[in-house]
């Protein structure tokens, strides 16, 4: 415990130690961004009725896979998860992740887009918003745009609040940029439930959990490296749909869905490749501690006192650390399917918990180049400012995503 508000402290003054203004920073946007966490996590894992509610999430990623399996299966028959023609030798040896895992982005698209247009997400990111803007101090539109966040992807959020991105002040395009990097996407939210459902149980409701907690922390950190020093930019905007109709819906979801799903393969591909390549070439080293050096572990060296502040034990620190630097570099997916994928006595069960948290957000080299894309379509006068934000924002969602870890480390 004192391990993990070792972190909560040192993230935050790392956050503040780093910033473009220091004098400029608020005191009460530390205390109200603090709060707002630790409510968020009190309320949603020690409150037993929502305790409740976030394992009965649970049923939904069960119903969504087994719906996604009955569509795999016709299509790509055994390959997408039907009736094998043959005996399997190899236990789990006829699971393929593009024909049974990864359509689920397809079927969440579509159910995103339809409760879109059924004003459902709207409504709750709308309410989601207030809170942030009456307890952060924000104006409406950056308290949409990060609501959104938590929900949509970071692409998509910004579309909601357009027409206030380009008049927004450098602090608040920032925290908008970081909000996206500190948090995921709904389409990818019930895939990485059912990758970790095996090693955490209840795995929907703790990721969903932890995007909530990391929207406040997104806010904290964002205004301490880039504190607001012009007036709040007011004005909102409403969530709507451009479908026209319930199956109008489903369809443009699907073809969102598509293009999503094309994007993570190809970035998986070349990523797993890139990584593998680079593990080649570190072959030529002398090895260290008895075993080769590859670039998981030279990423764990760099992260070994990120995750211990988080309340990581030191003698599993170290695998840890090789996680969240796979996160940071390539990104949380990978490092999911990592995570899911250690012996069993590899990390303590609250261990997994904390890194599940901290590995919760987009904040990688590959989702800055889809976020720049993103806002320099939106503003192409910006653009230039964007890039120059690009890295820090990195840099802040992952301390973000830190600082939740440690926040539910102080909890378990």
């Amino acid at each position: 415990m004192i391990q993990s508000l070792a972190g909560v402290i040192g993230f935050t003054v790392l956050a503040w130690a780093i910033s473009e203004d220091r004098r400029k920073v608020e005191p009460r946007v530390i205390v109200a961004g603090l709060l707002l966490q630790f409510a968020a996590a009190l309320l949603l894992l020690k409150v037993p009725v929502f305790q409740s509610m976030l394992m009965g999430l649970n049923g939904l990623v069960d119903a969504l896979q087994q719906a996604t399996m009955a569509g795999t299966s016709f299509i790509f028959g055994y390959l997408g998860g039907g009736a094998l023609p043959y005996d399997e030798t190899v236990p789990g040896g006829s699971w393929i992740l593009a024909f049974q895992a990864l359509p689920l982005i397809l079927v969440v698209s579509a159910l995103s887009a339809l409760l879109f247009y059924w004003r459902i997400i709207p409504l709750v990111v709308r309410g989601f918003s207030l809170v942030l803007q009456r307890t952060m101090d924000v104006g409406g539109a950056l308290g949409l745009g990060v609501a959104a966040n938590v929900f949509v992807g970071m692409v998509e959020a910004p579309i909601i609040i357009a027409p206030y991105v380009r008049r927004m002040t450098r602090s608040e395009l920032f925290t908008l940029m970081t909000s996206g990097m500190a948090t995921l996407s709904g389409t990818v939210l019930v895939l990485y439930a059912s990758i970790l459902n095996g090693v955490l149980p209840g795995a929907i409701g703790h990721i969903l959990t932890a995007s909530i907690i990391s929207a406040p922390a997104a806010i904290l950190v964002s205004r301490l490296m880039v504190p607001e020093r012009e007036g709040r930019t007011a004005g909102d905007a409403d969530p709507m749909s451009d479908a026209v109709s319930s199956m109008d819906a489903i369809t443009k979801g699907t073809a969102e869905g598509v293009k999503l799903l094309i994007n993570v393969v190809a970035m998986l591909l070349v990523l797993v490749a890139l990584v593998a390549l680079g593990n080649q070439l570190l072959e030529f080293l002398p090895h260290v501690g008895g075993k080769p050096v590859t670039l998981e572990r030279l990423l764990g060296f760099v992260m070994w006192p990120v995750v211990w502040l988080m309340g990581i034990p030191a003698a599993e620190a170290a695998q840890a650390a090789q996680l969240m630097g796979t996160k940071t570099i390539l990104n949380e997916f990978i490092a999911y399917l990592q995570l899911a994928a250690l012996p069993p006595d590899a990390l303590s069960p609250r261990s997994v918990t904390i890194m599940t948290y901290a590995m919760c957000g987009f904040a990688n080299l590959g989702s800055l180049g889809i976020l720049i894309g993103g806002l320099a379509a939106l503003t192409p006068e910006r653009k230039d400012e964007v890039v120059s934000l690009g890295m820090k924002s990195i840099v802040a969602g992952t301390l973000a995503t830190c600082m939740t870890g440690a926040v539910v480390g102080l909890l378990y």
